[in-house]
């Protein structure tokens, strides 16, 4: 895992998830948790209709740096502000 921040986050995996993914993102007044995200991100790739192969692979690890429980604090902080 790279140990090197980003914009203040963990790293840019990170970073990027919460930027591109969960930005402005609603949980409908919720809290979440890391694995619900990780399981959102999932499935969205898996509209995309990559399973497997090649493409889900690179994703897989680029998304196996992504600090899960980070997002998941930041955005219950948001929830909390709100």
């Amino acid at each position: 895992m790279n140990d090197q921040k980003y914009n203040g986050w963990t790293n840019y995996a990170t970073w990027r998830v919460n930027l591109e993914i969960f930005d402005g993102w609603d949980a409908d007044g919720y809290e979440v948790s890391p694995e619900s995200l990780e399981e959102t991100v999932n499935e969205l790739l898996d509209c995309e209709g990559e399973t497997d192969g090649l493409l889900r692979s690179y994703a897989n690890a680029f998304l196996a740096d992504v600090n899960w429980y980070e997002i998941a604090k930041h955005l219950n902080e948001d929830l909390d502000a709100a």
